[in-house]
């Protein structure tokens, strides 16, 4: 089955492509794709035609989205795939876990339809990057590189309890049935202040038109109830990541911090990859949306653009 077959699936989820139907630039470069795996239909953007793939893994709450401002910048030489994560965004279906092995997996089975088993380059944000780590250290021969932003690796020297004192959102979201009660309907309440809290002065990060699109996507049936079970599966997450750190990474590993939280994020991903790097970002935590340029340049140096 071809790339191309396998992207004309007829969508279930209404209204996957609001943001860019009207959009030429995107429709000359990029295609919605929809392919099922068991129970869960996969939504991605897929553009380019190069030999090389490079894999774009959002956080929460955000979907593929996130990547459009630096998506045509990475297309020379590579085929662009930006994935809503399992259960978010426009990805649609029902899940038997939520710890990030097995939503990896959805992700890891995804890229070998599209034809991609090996020479995958990564970059990941925020929730993304826990979907990264168990891709790089289950599938090794899969992936040639990594560049994360902004994610707490647990597992070795860093804890998931001390993690969790570092905003409220962590153990808000582990509230259920509670956080979706006092969510569902209020959204774009909850989505504006939330990304305002996590950016410097309380600005938004992003443009009007990004949050609409996000609001749309957080509206959907049982999108909000996946991204709560995403942090109640930390603790297994810490479980099998201490595992899979017993095993050395030797792929290049580049992190991106916010300057005060760039120490301890690498430090616990060089439990696993003990050659990572790293730089210290003037940005909240929405770094795409806040410097795209800054992080766009940060790829390109890592992949060898």
């Amino acid at each position: 089955m071809t790339l191309s077959e396998l992207t004309t699936e007829a969508p279930l989820s209404d209204g996957y492509d609001a943001a860019t139907r009207d959009d030429p630039a995107f429709q000359s470069a990029f295609r919605h794709g929809f392919t099922t795996i068991d129970d869960l239909q996969m939504h991605y953007v897929v553009g380019g035609a190069g030999p090389t793939a490079i894999l774009l893994l959002h956080g929460f709450p955000e979907t593929w989205y996130t990547w459009l401002p630096i998506m045509p910048d990475l297309l020379p030489g590579h085929t662009v795939i930006a994935v809503d994560l399992p259960g978010l965004g426009d990805s649609t279906g029902t899940l038997p876990s939520y710890d990030k092995v097995t939503l990896a997996g959805y992700v890891h089975r995804l890229l070998d339809l599209l034809g991609f088993g090996s020479g995958v380059q990564v970059v990941s944000h925020d929730a993304g990057s826990g979907i990264a780590f168990a891709l790089v250290t289950q599938w090794r021969d899969q992936f040639a590189g990594w560049l994360m932003m902004d994610f707490p690796v647990v597992g070795g020297s860093l804890r998931y309890d001390e993690v969790r004192t570092l905003s409220y959102h962590f153990a808000f979201h582990e509230q259920e049935p509670l956080f979706e009660q006092l969510v569902a309907g209020r959204e774009r309440l909850y989505l504006d202040y939330f990304y305002r809290v996590l950016t410097p002065g309380g600005s938004l990060p992003m443009t009007p038109e990004g949050v609409d699109e996000y609001v749309r996507a957080y509206s959907r049936p049982g999108v909000l109830h996946n991204g709560s079970r995403y942090y109640q599966a930390w603790p297994q997450d810490e479980i099998d990541n201490r595992l899979a750190m017993a095993q050395p990474l030797t792929l290049p590993v580049h992190v991106l911090a916010e300057a005060p939280l760039l120490e301890t994020f690498l430090r616990a991903v060089r439990d696993a990859a003990p050659e990572a790097t790293g730089a210290a970002l003037d940005t909240g935590h929405w770094m795409v949306h806040e410097a795209p340029d800054v992080v766009l340049a940060a790829i390109k140096e890592q992949f060898g653009y």
